[in-house]
């Protein structure tokens, strides 16, 4: 997961899948890829022995490598990547509809001693995690139909973005050599996003947490493992324990939009001094020290937002401004406050 452009093509590609119900593939089944060129098995040898040198053991390239080759539909994928052109009205209503609230909420009643103990050790209310799991691959029911190991190998190869995907491919061969899931069993976006929580192999390398203690990070299948690790992905991300995210605001009719934006940062006593309300008029809290930014996704016609710190770690889960604020929303309304964020 997170933290680059290429992290919000792959997570709004799942997202977008959700909307429409489909399976995480989501653009019908696979053909089987041509048998590989011999510019690609030059390659694929090359790529064999960087990562011996790196202590990958054979017997881990051999199950994974082995039969490979570049797969024509992922390419086509990556080289036509839908464009959504919703409002953000019509994201939030898909992507946190009220039957995934409810949803949400069902899960967070089923899954309370875990997230719970999650919630203590990593600071991370439960609602926020499953709200990411939710939105991420509707609580694990669509995590991808493609092999990671053939997918970031074909990208590796195709030259457009071949370092970044050669990196995050070399990265998918150490979790495997550690024993953590077979090559078979590795799936998930054509982009290689994995799992319930859909980490790139990286975030995985640097987030994911052996929950249950049974010796593998298992984002996959086991549940404890899932959830932990999306709450320490956020703590890593720089959560603070006991704030929320942000909240909708309403501006005063005659407002400054040029303080819009992430990159500046005022007092909820000076946003207050400036005219800004909650969205039921009252004023905005009296919290210390407590510093916002104000967001407008859609402009000056569209909801404005403050924002706290906590908001800027689920912008490093997915760096975008409608997946973050539909987020926190979702994440709300999973704890049962009734949010209201259009009138």
């Amino acid at each position: 997961m997170p933290l680059s452009l290429l992290r919000i093509a792959i997570a709004f590609g799942v997202v977008a899948t959700l909307l429409t119900g489909g399976s995480a593939s989501a653009h019908g089944p696979v053909a089987e890829p041509p048998p590989p060129t011999e510019e690609f098995t030059i390659w694929l040898e090359d790529l064999r022995h960087e990562a011996t040198e790196i202590g990958i053991a054979n017997k881990t390239l051999n199950d994974a490598l082995t039969g490979i080759a570049p797969i024509p539909r992922i390419i086509e994928l990556d080289r036509n990547q839908p464009e959504f052109h919703l409002t953000f009205r019509q994201y939030l209503t898909r992507v946190a509809p009220r039957v995934r609230i409810n949803k949400g909420r069902k899960k967070l009643a089923e899954n309370r001693a875990i997230l719970d103990e999650i919630a203590a050790e990593f600071g991370v209310p439960p609602q926020m995690v499953v709200a990411l799991w939710g939105i991420e691959t509707d609580f694990g029911r669509i995590t991808g139909g493609f092999k990671v190991i053939p997918a970031l190998a074909t990208l590796a190869y195709d030259g457009r973005r071949s370092k970044y995907f050669r990196g995050e491919l070399m990265n998918a061969l150490k979790i495997i050599d550690q024993g953590h899931i077979s090559a078979a069993n590795m799936v998930g976006s054509w982009a290689g996003a994995m799992g319930q929580c859909q980490f790139m192999p990286s975030s995985f390398l640097n987030f994911a947490i052996d929950y249950d203690g049974d010796g593998q990070k298992n984002i996959w299948t086991n549940r404890a493992d899932v959830l932990a690790s999306a709450a320490n992905l956020l703590r890593g991300s720089g959560w603070k324990p006991g704030r929320t995210w942000g909240r909708p605001v309403i501006l005063p009719d005659v407002f400054d939009l040029g303080v819009e934006g992430l990159d500046i940062q005022k007092s909820l006593g000076e946003w207050q001094a400036l005219g800004i309300r909650r969205m039921d008029g009252r004023n905005l809290p009296k919290v210390k020290n407590m510093m916002a930014s104000l967001v407008i996704p859609e402009g000056s016609d569209g909801t404005a937002f403050l924002v706290y710190a906590n908001y800027r770690a689920i912008m490093n889960w997915n760096r975008s401004h409608y997946f973050a604020l539909t987020a926190g929303y979702l994440a709300d309304r999973i704890a049962g406050k009734n949010t209201v964020i259009f009138e």
